[in-house]
């Protein structure tokens, strides 16, 4: 953890020196790239308006990610119990990512309003695929002999499920979410772009139509340090919950 730590820490300072040393070197303005100091003072300053807009945007990801793995999670379990499902749905589900999530924006703001549940619904429809997909695949691979045996044994489709698919496939489930967590901040972010009164990106293009460029990019960063702390928040829960499962 201490190694992480310091790891981190070096990279961020890494970073930062990078930045302040392309201000410098190449003479940029402050309407066109602040200097981290310069965004930091920002970020200090209007601290209580960012964390109230971050609120917000937290919420919309929070509720779209349980919504994405509770959704992604059932429609895997059903697509690998029924080949029927899997000749009629799966398809589908692989034609709606040609559409762009952009395109899908504005839509979802007509039908849902300007409030929480449109972003909602745009960071549950980017995350719901890769975690279907992620949890499918590991059901559908789930080793022949642990099958053969439990057959052996007498046990029915549905125990089959239960009882030795989805506990091999709970790694697989993982991955799904920990991309889920990268992915959901992505969907609410557009969301708000489209359309929205609250939000760290609606407060980016407030900021930006308004030239203060530094309070867009303190926007900015905050918006990585929650998605950051987002997934290695549900990285940790799903070792633990691995863990768990395995000793039980």
């Amino acid at each position: 953890m201490l190694t992480r730590l310091v790891s981190l820490t070096a990279v961020t300072a890494l970073a930062v020196m990078l930045w302040q040393a392309l201000v410098t070197l190449a003479e940029l303005p402050p309407f066109i790239l602040p200097g981290p100091l310069r965004v930091a003072e920002t970020l200090w300053a209007s601290r209580a308006l960012i964390a109230h807009h971050a609120t917000i945007t937290a919420a919309e990801v929070l509720i779209g990610l349980a919504l994405g793995a509770l959704l992604g999670g059932l429609s895997a379990i059903g697509l690998a119990s029924s080949p029927m499902s899997r000749r009629l749905i799966r398809p589908m589900m692989v034609f709606s990512q040609a559409i762009p999530v952009f395109a899908l924006a504005p839509i979802l703001t007509l039908w849902l309003g300007y409030g929480l549940w449109s972003k909602v619904a745009m960071a549950l429809l980017i995350i719901y695929f890769p975690v279907t997909s992620a949890f499918f695949d590991a059901l559908m691979r789930t080793p022949q002999p642990w099958l053969d045996l439990a057959r052996v044994m007498g046990a029915n489709p549905a125990r089959l499920m239960w009882h030795i698919r989805v506990p091999a496939a709970l790694p697989g489930f993982a991955s799904g979410l920990r991309l889920a967590a990268v992915y959901a901040p992505i969907g609410a972010i557009i969301g708000e772009w489209v359309g929205a009164s609250k939000g760290l990106g609606y407060l980016m293009l407030l900021a930006n139509g308004r030239a203060k460029i530094d309070l867009m990019f303190a926007a900015l960063i905050v918006l990585a340090l929650l998605t950051l702390l987002l997934h290695a928040g549900v990285d940790r829960a799903c070792r633990r919950w691995l863990d768990g499962a395995a000793t039980r």
